[in-house]
């Protein structure tokens, strides 16, 4: 498996932010274990890290997640589980936090 993820110390510098310019925070993380599902949705509404927060949040207290990464600037939501989630459960939990579930991306 090759790394493609850019070093992020520049974008922190420069915006306060742990994101790398393409979205992806946390370098190496997002890698699924064995027998995990990834799925990414679309999210409209979020504006900024505290959207990011509350939908993350929410997507979070359903069973099986085990991680979601929500990025504002580009309205995806990719979100790691144990077994594939029901749409209506992410759209519940998008819609909980205040904000609209497009579909998957």
């Amino acid at each position: 498996m090759t790394a493609t993820s850019a070093t992020s110390d520049a974008a922190t510098t420069s915006n306060g932010s742990c994101c790398t310019p393409e979205g992806s925070c946390h370098s190496g993380a997002g890698a699924a274990l064995a027998g995990e599902v990834t799925t990414t949705y679309k999210v409209t509404g979020m504006t900024c890290g505290h959207c990011e927060g509350a939908v993350s949040s929410e997507i979070s207290e359903i069973a099986g997640v085990s991680s979601v990464q929500a990025v504002a600037a580009t309205g995806l939501v990719t979100v790691t589980s144990a077994a594939p989630l029901d749409d209506e459960a992410v759209r519940a939990a998008v819609d909980e936090a205040g904000y609209e579930l497009v579909g998957q991306a």
